[in-house]
């Protein structure tokens, strides 16, 4: 990429500024003026659109490349992906509340988890979820029903509701070994993925703790326990999914199953019409439109970003950083690596996405520093996991929203895991500046993990 290129690459990067204004700035001053629903006032579909069309007008191609580029950006296989599993999530959780489902599985999951204790109960069953399916995005589109009905039924708030399954669901995504992020860390960085797991293994289970400390802490107020038990024949196209996922079946699959058992179970036990069917599962899909349109609309803004230069600037911003620091050269470039992962997943809204762009730039970091490969996998894995949990224009905190009727901004504050993670995690790397780099080895035994 020429220095010409690369110079205009700041410049790359003001579109998703000009979003983030836009769709925050406008929630937050209204917010401010005491208008309800601040955060649906302007659309985040809206609020893109000037986004995208000044990065439309920095391109610097002809405007049918630009445009096709635009295209390829939207269709790109992760966010098509992404999108399917809005869909079904959405058809999922419509017929399963159509047919009483969610109201039998709350029941059902209030039976065997206390109250007071639901709040660490559900971190718990989202993390072993997350960590069997390997995927997020799957674990939160089976779970968000159940955690919705709980919420309203024993009285919590669907904010915080919404947080605790998204902190269970990035601690097991972020682990799992099947995960796409685990998959891209280890393969860019050269080490076994068992190496990269104790690697996050060791900073994920305090940060874990700590969380449901506060969990705990926050669920042990006024709740109501239901008096109906409900039909917990109902429950059982929940704890299928639940089963299937944790086999690892196809989440696809999984949420198919979901739909044709939840509309079956129905019909057999609640009197449920299945000529009704198709009508809730339509109203599933529209209920996902605002995330569907979101999520298609940011891919193509981020394939310009990349075309135009701008995280490639950010690379380059970074890597010059970390050569003012390199009198502790490890400490400094785990940093760099921390900041690369977490800067470039700001712009594409993408975890796995954000390590493949960088893990290139990060084994550069990390041969040069004597870095361990399971380590820099570790970071760029926790920091891309820990952003993903934060943006409110994330595939998961838009599904979240979604289902649970919310802004995705709402639940933000309360992804407890993410902040405490974040703080573990440049902590020990600190920690490493002030004992001299403890752990790590030369740059030529890094193929040993």
């Amino acid at each position: 990429m020429s220095p010409a290129h690369l110079s205009r690459g700041k410049y790359a990067l003001l579109p998703l500024l000009v979003f983030l204004a836009l769709f925050l700035g406008t929630g937050f001053y209204l917010q401010s003026q005491g208008v309800e629903y601040a955060f649906y006032q302007l659309p985040a579909p809206v609020a893109i659109l000037p986004a995208i069309l000044l990065a439309v007008w920095l391109s610097k191609e002809s405007l049918n490349q630009t445009v096709h580029q635009f295209v390829e950006g939207v269709g790109h296989p992760n966010i098509i992906t992404m999108c399917l599993i809005y869909l079904l999530a959405g058809a999922f959780s419509a017929v399963a509340k159509a047919t009483g489902g969610v109201d039998a599985t709350v029941a059902l999951g209030l039976s065997i988890i206390p109250a007071e204790f639901l709040l660490p109960g559900l971190f718990l069953i989202s993390a072993f979820v997350a960590t069997a399916m390997g995927t997020s995005m799957g674990t939160l589109a089976a779970m968000a029903p159940i955690g919705l009905g709980m919420a309203e039924t024993v009285g919590i708030e669907p904010a915080l509701m919404a947080g605790v399954l998204m902190s269970g669901a990035i601690f097991g995504d972020n682990l799992s070994i099947i995960s796409d992020t685990t998959i891209a860390a280890t393969r860019t960085q050269g080490c076994e993925m068992r190496d990269k797991f104790l690697e996050n293994f060791k900073l994920s289970l305090p940060a874990a703790i700590a969380a449901m400390i506060l969990f705990a802490m926050m669920g042990s107020g006024d709740v109501t326990q239901p008096e109906s038990e409900g039909n917990l024949w109902l429950a059982v196209p929940y704890l299928l999914i639940l089963g299937l996922a944790v086999s690892g079946l196809n989440v696809f699959a999984v949420l198919t199953i979901g739909v044709v058992s939840s509309a079956l179970m129905g019909a057999w036990q609640a009197d449920y019409a299945l000529s009704g069917v198709a009508q809730d599962i339509y109203q599933g899909f529209t209920s996902m439109q605002e995330i569907f349109l979101l999520s298609l609309l940011i891919g193509g803004l981020s394939a310009l970003m990349r075309r135009q230069g701008g995280l490639q600037y950010l690379v380059n911003r970074i890597i010059t950083w970390v050569e003012k620091l390199s009198s502790h050269a490890r400490a400094s470039h785990s940093l760099a690596i921390a900041a690369l992962a977490s800067l470039t997943n700001l712009c594409v809204a993408n975890n796995t996405v954000a390590i493949i762009i960088t893990g290139e730039a990060a084994k550069e970091l990390s041969n040069h520093a004597g870095i361990r490969a399971r380590r820099s996998a570790s970071l760029l894995d926790i920091f891309s996991c820990i952003v993903q949990g934060l943006i409110p224009y994330g595939a998961q905190a838009l599904l979240l929203g979604a289902s649970f009727g919310i802004s995705p901004v709402a639940l933000i504050p309360y992804v407890f895991y993410c902040y405490i993670l974040a703080i573990v995690a440049v902590g020990f790397v600190l920690w490493q500046l002030w004992s001299n780099g403890t752990g790590a080895t030369s740059p030529d035994s890094r193929s040993n993990g």
